[in-house]
Parts: C-alpha cells; structure tokens; sequence
C-alpha cells in the first residue's frame, strides 16, 4: 500500500494536509463569525444563533461541530431540563485564533468604505 507523503508537515497548500480542513472551517462565513462572538465570553446556542443574524440552526450547529472538533471551541452540557448547552473558547489554541480573527474582521469594518 502506497502512503501520501504530501503533507508530513502541515502544509495548506496540499490537498491532503489536515490543516486545510481547519482553515476551511474557521475562514466559512459562519466559521468567523461564530469565533468573533465567542470572543467575548461563553453563549449558549440560541445566543449565538440571535447574534448571527441569518445563521440556520442547521448551520450553526455544524460550524460548532467542526470547530469543537478542530480544538477551537469547548461545549459544556449541564443535565438539566431543558437541556443546556455553552460554548466557549479553548484555552490552547481558540482564544488565540479568535483574536486573530477579531483584528482581521476589525480591519475589514474599518476600511470597508
């Protein structure tokens, strides 16, 4: 069996390097979104769902999904009904990320003119 060795280090550029799978997820529209909110704190789904005026529920809860996986964002349920979910930010690397995010998207709003 044949091994790709296209991307023994992360290398976005290779279509087989899982780095790319992380950029896609937070660079999507609602990726960066979702990261700029967080930012300011912990919110439970429908929170960030008002915040993010035209995210489906459908696509808001794939972008967590994704992002939780990738290590950007920490779900917390508490067992109580009804059920309640919180979102933050990672510690090791989603706090890091999202700043960055939130200088990108504070430069777009400034010279978006």
């Amino acid at each position: 069996m044949k091994t790709d060795t296209s991307c023994l280090a992360a290398n976005v550029l290779s279509k087989n390097c899982p780095s790319r799978m992380q950029l896609m997820h937070l660079t999507n529209r609602w990726g960066v979104l979702v990261m700029f909110c967080l930012r300011r704190g912990t919110h439970r789904f429908s929170e960030l769902r008002r915040r993010i005026d035209g995210i489906s529920e459908k696509m808001l809860t794939q972008t967590l999904r994704d992002l939780e996986n990738d290590g950007f964002v920490v779900r917390k349920e508490f067992p109580v009904i009804p059920p309640h979910v919180e979102y933050s930010l990672s510690e090791n690397k989603g706090i890091e990320v999202a700043e960055k995010i939130y200088d990108l998207v504070h430069w777009i709003e400034q010279n978006s003119n």
